[in-house]
């Protein structure tokens, strides 16, 4: 397929909207929620309690388009390795059910609505949202240049969490940059347990990761990050002067975190797939404690 034979082929059958579904990756939405979680934070951290519905709104759905564009980038940026990759290689863009063409477009399109939405905010988040889509786009590419792409992945990530606040509280508080610091190093520390899913494959094909700079020490590194995360959300707590709930459900997520260690153990690919999915729920521990804690504790 070429880009001239498909390009009026973006509204087309059945078929061709289920690859488009399948490239955005909406049949897989834990990469939504572990976005949505710190989003979530944000906005209740800057309400001191439940968000504006006009912005809670606007984050949800720009949280599922700017994750939605992050897929369709990615595949578009990884079409030639992909195939060589046993997880990926019946991905959309390899298959030939989307052309790298209808990608590129599909990205516009759902980077610019996501634009749209941040229209409806205010003047800071707007242009903090030129800094979230740079980083969506960048990340791709990252990998074939150095070992951290985990890292950029958790800048784009956490860059929702300075928007948010700038959206709901019309300024920023220097001590947002505590939790997006914690989103970061939670970030790095998940991706790189998906990162070893696909460890082997990647030495092959020579794509870099976390995972392959950390080597043998990866259990030991993801578990200082977990520790370090741990830290900047208990930071956060006396920031922003929180009570024992949101504590409680640091100490929570804390668990969580140790009974992935215990899963990534004998760095088998679908244990260590297992401990990535397992931050869902960290991060809906995390907003529970935060939830609770301003609804019982701050009235």
């Amino acid at each position: 397929m070429n880009a001239h034979s498909n390009k009026h082929t973006l509204p087309a059958s059945p078929g061709k909207l289920i690859s488009y579904f399948r490239l955005m990756r909406l049949n897989r939405p834990v990469g939504i929620y572990l976005v949505l979680w710190p989003t979530l934070w944000s906005l209740w951290l800057a309400a001191e309690g439940v968000p504006d519905l006009k912005m809670l709104s606007i984050f949800v759905a720009g949280v599922v388009l700017m994750r939605s564009a992050g897929c369709v980038i990615n595949d578009f940026a990884d079409r030639k390795v992909d195939g060589h990759v046993k997880r990926t290689a019946g991905r959309p863009i390899v298959v030939g059910h989307v052309s790298a063409f209808e990608a590129a477009a599909l990205f516009v399109l759902l980077a610019f609505s996501a634009f749209v939405l941040v229209l409806f905010t205010n003047e800071l988040t707007v242009y903090l949202s030129f800094g979230g889509v740079a980083l969506a786009f960048i990340y791709p590419f990252m990998k074939r240049y150095t070992h951290l792409p985990q890292v950029v992945l958790g800048a784009a990530f956490a860059w929702a969490v300075p928007m948010a606040f700038a959206a709901q509280a019309g300024e920023l508080s220097p001590d947002i940059w505590v939790l997006y610091t914690a989103v970061v190093l939670w970030t790095v520390a998940y991706d790189t347990f998906y990162a070893m899913v696909d460890r082997d494959d990647d030495i092959k094909i020579g794509v870099k990761s976390t995972a392959i700079l950390f080597g043998e020490a990866d259990r030991v590194m993801t578990g200082v990050l977990q520790f370090m995360t741990v830290m900047a959300l208990g930071m956060v707590g006396q920031k922003f002067e929180l009570g024992w709930i949101y504590s409680l459900s640091v100490l929570l997520a804390a668990c969580l975190m140790v009974w992935q260690q215990f899963l990534i153990r004998n760095r088998e690919r679908q244990a260590c797939f297992k401990a990535f999915l397992n931050n869902n729920w960290v991060g809906m521990v995390l907003f529970v404690g935060l939830l609770l804690d301003y609804q019982l504790l701050h009235q």
